[in-house]
């Protein structure tokens, strides 16, 4: 396991949902929340932290919902996409009146580009990884062979309880092969970590309720150029997940936008690429 000097543990009330978050650098600093995506949690920006403290930023980092120590409401409502806005919004109130740089991963860049298209006024910048706007997604998912191929998972994850038997059998085996996908060795000292994160009584059933959720989700058509808020998109082009075509069409959502390739990376970029992606990031948010 990476050691991580100097986080700093706190308990967050946001829209009625205790959040446990990570902090690191100077509570004076300018505000950048990082967002994780499945499966993982606040651990999986631990590659990030120190470059962007060291650049004087205060990074906060929190579990999301339903994930690790943070609270995991019942149900699968309490994890659509504009709940999951709403908790980052309130999130960013604990510290800053002022609007604020955000940073999302996976699913954490779901509830990121959800914060940019409902209260683009509460950001300053926006940083993706490896994740299109929602209403992409979605728009693929219904329309595009390949993408429907690539996302085949995420039709399981709609079934009840067979998805979280699935990922608890053999010491969490799914889930660690997910992880282990990164190019760059994945310790087992982080594994550990990562294990006792899933292991945490309904962890399971909330994070994959995160899928289920947006399943049932219809999104209105976004107009090209309507996210106004400054957008910076980080893609490995290895992403087994998700098509490269589907960076392309978020940005076409975006009237002030950035895409990055990175060739050699995989969905989990900010693992496989830390130095190139904290440049990139740190560039973006000095803006």
């Amino acid at each position: 396991m990476i050691k991580i000097p100097d986080i700093r543990f706190t308990s967050r009330l946001c829209n009625g949902v205790t959040l446990h978050v990570a902090e690191a650098g100077p509570e004076t600093g300018p505000l950048v929340i990082l967002l994780h995506g499945f499966p993982e949690f606040w651990y999986g920006w631990r590659h990030q932290i120190a470059a962007l403290v060291g650049a004087g930023f205060h990074v906060v980092m929190p579990d999301q919902r339903g994930y690790n120590l943070s609270e995991k409401p019942l149900g699968i409502k309490n994890y659509d996409v504009d709940k999951l806005s709403a908790d980052v919004v309130a999130l960013g109130a604990h510290y800053t009146k002022l609007p604020f740089r955000l940073v999302g991963h996976d699913w954490g860049a779901v509830a990121a580009w959800w914060t940019a298209t409902r209260h683009p006024e509460k950001l300053r910048t926006l940083c993706v990884l490896n994740c299109p706007h929602p209403a992409v997604w979605r728009d693929a998912m219904a329309n595009d062979p390949e993408q429907r191929r690539a996302s085949w998972y995420v039709r399981v994850f709609a079934l009840p309880w067979l998805p979280e038997l699935v990922m608890r059998s053999r010491n969490f085996r799914a889930l660690v092969g997910a992880i282990r996908g990164s190019k760059k060795r994945v310790s087992d000292a982080d594994v550990e970590e990562y294990r006792k994160a899933w292991a945490q009584p309904g962890a399971l059933t909330a994070m994959i309720n995160w899928y289920r959720a947006i399943l049932r989700r219809k999104f209105s058509p976004i107009g090209h150029g309507s996210i106004r808020v400054p957008v910076h998109i980080i893609w490995g082009a290895e992403d087994i997940y998700a098509l490269p075509a589907l960076a392309e069409a978020s940005k076409a959502l975006c009237s002030k936008a950035t895409l990055t390739f990175l060739p050699k990376a995989t969905h989990w970029v900010a693992h496989d690429e830390p130095e190139h992606v904290n440049a990139i990031l740190l560039d973006a948010l000095k803006a």
